[in-house]
């Protein structure tokens, strides 16, 4: 992943499955991603928009996603659980992010840190809920 964006994401994912795991105060987790060398090689407000936002919004996230799972969200993989709600809140409040984006950031961040066939839940689940969200925009080609 080469834009500072991407690589936003793919430390927002990290971050949020800490917090997933842990519980921990996202400030705390917010400074400690932003102490290790490679922040300057990201989209720093973008990493918190999404850092904080996902938590922020997670009812309504959850509530998205819930009816496009075959489980609960709970036993959803936890990588592929922070996936899917970050993926599902740039649909949701990020409209001038591209769903096609969005999912092939999602796709790309499952199948870096994913399981071996998460890739494709996560494309499934996203493009369900983008159809969804964004149904001009996809009727569009866009």
């Amino acid at each position: 992943m080469g834009s500072k964006r991407s690589r936003a994401r793919e430390q927002a994912v990290q971050a949020l499955y800490q917090w997933q795991l842990t519980g921990q105060n996202l400030s705390e987790i917010d400074a400690q991603f932003l102490e290790e060398p490679e922040a300057i090689r990201i989209d720093i407000p973008y990493f918190k928009t999404l850092l904080h936002g996902v938590p922020k919004h997670l009812s309504a996230l959850d509530e998205a996603l819930r009816e496009l799972l075959d489980r609960a969200i709970e036993n959803v993989d936890p990588v592929e659980r922070a996936i899917l709600r970050l993926g599902a809140y740039e649909l949701l409040y990020q409209p001038e992010v591209p769903y096609r984006v969005v999912i092939n950031e999602a796709v790309e961040l499952a199948k870096t840190f994913g399981s071996e066939q998460g890739h494709r839940y996560v494309n499934g689940v996203l493009d369900k809920l983008a159809q969804k969200t964004r149904a001009g925009e996809a009727r569009a080609g866009g």
